[in-house]
């Protein structure tokens, strides 16, 4: 049952993806209750063009498997991940090198840190992905997410068409993909701010695939978000025409000045402090993972208007609506919900 869903959402999102523009996405999400995995698609592509070589045949599967049964044994458990890989080894038919397999279980870790972008490996296996034609490094092996998160390629899209001209921040940039798409869309500046070293480093390899440099104008912020956005602007340059804003779910993180971040908690003073960083007729694109957010009614700052957009920035290749919540704040709205 999983091959032939595999193999027929395969045939449909090729042509699709081929139409779109992109080399990655999600093939499979749960569709069959006895099965429950997710199975993300990342072709490859030409390293000249940057165009899928055979986007429905040559590629790699990234699978998250999950637990089938709560009263399962460990050996029905290995038994079943078995017969799983080998569903989809033979619905992509590819060979078991080009299948990369992961383990969702919690969220979590039991601290309630976030545990998603904890190094989990050394292999190194990365490759290339396509994406609107721009081209990003993800990395199948080494971290419980790959570097480019899926779900938000339509928002991805919008910041590109969007910036032109426009100053740009990126804040939780993770390895800075929003801010790829802003210097394509020819966005007159951006800063792209995250914690992680690491991310930041990746951020400016991917950059470099596209033929852009870190400069005057293009900055990257080695900081945690939060103290960053609390300090508050330093001049006129720090205010944005554009802000991009996922932070995660929650953490506690030993770097963060605060004992602990919740996104359902601390939205509005996180909404708070963006708004100082907003110019004139500036905007902001918020979303959030969490399954039980609820923008709280004080949350709004002053002089903005909001707008959920969740309807328009899941992918269509999401069988799972309710991924991530996405709003559009405007600064200088009348109209209470206009946009």
């Amino acid at each position: 049952m999983l091959g032939e869903r595999l193999a027929n959402r395969m045939k449909h999102l090729a042509k699709w993806g081929r139409r779109q523009g992109i080399s990655c996405f999600r093939l499979y999400e749960r569709d069959v209750p006895e099965y429950p995995a997710i199975v993300d698609w990342y072709a490859d592509v030409d390293p000249a063009t940057g165009e899928p070589v055979d986007l429905a045949r040559a590629g790699d599967a990234v699978a998250w498997l999950f637990k089938r049964k709560k009263d399962d044994t460990p050996q029905q458990e290995l038994d079943h991940r078995r017969d799983s890989e080998a569903e989809i080894l033979a619905g992509l038919d590819i060979p078991r090198e080009r299948l990369f397999v992961k383990h969702r279980g919690r969220q979590v870790a039991d601290d309630g840190g976030r545990e998603q972008y904890e190094r989990v490996g050394e292999a190194g296996r990365t490759k290339v992905v396509a994406e609107h034609g721009l081209r990003f490094e993800v990395n199948l092996t080494d971290y419980l997410d790959v570097g480019l998160f899926l779900d938000h390629r339509p928002t991805r899209l919008s910041v590109q068409q969007r910036s032109r001209g426009k100053r740009v921040l990126n804040l939780f940039a993770y390895t800075g993909a929003f801010s790829v798409h802003a210097r394509a869309g020819g966005a007159l500046a951006t800063t792209t701010v995250d914690m992680s070293r690491t991310y930041l480093d990746w951020y400016a390899r991917n950059l470099a695939l596209n033929g852009f440099t870190l400069d005057g104008d293009h900055r990257a912020v080695h900081a945690d978000c939060l103290q960053w956005l609390e300090a508050g602007p330093e001049s006129s340059k720090d205010r944005y025409d554009l802000v991009v804003c996922d932070p995660p779910t929650f953490s506690n993180s030993k770097r963060m000045k605060a004992e602990s971040f919740s996104i359902d908690r601390d939205h509005p003073q996180l909404l708070a402090w963006i708004a100082r960083f907003v110019a004139p007729k500036g905007e902001v694109f918020f979303s959030t993972n969490s399954r039980s957010f609820e923008m709280t009614p004080d949350a709004v700052p002053t002089g903005f208007g909001c707008h959920e957009i969740s309807h328009r920035s899941v992918p269509e290749d999401f069988r799972n609506r309710r991924i991530h919540r996405c709003f559009r704040l405007a600064e200088g709205w009348v109209e209470k919900g206009r946009g």
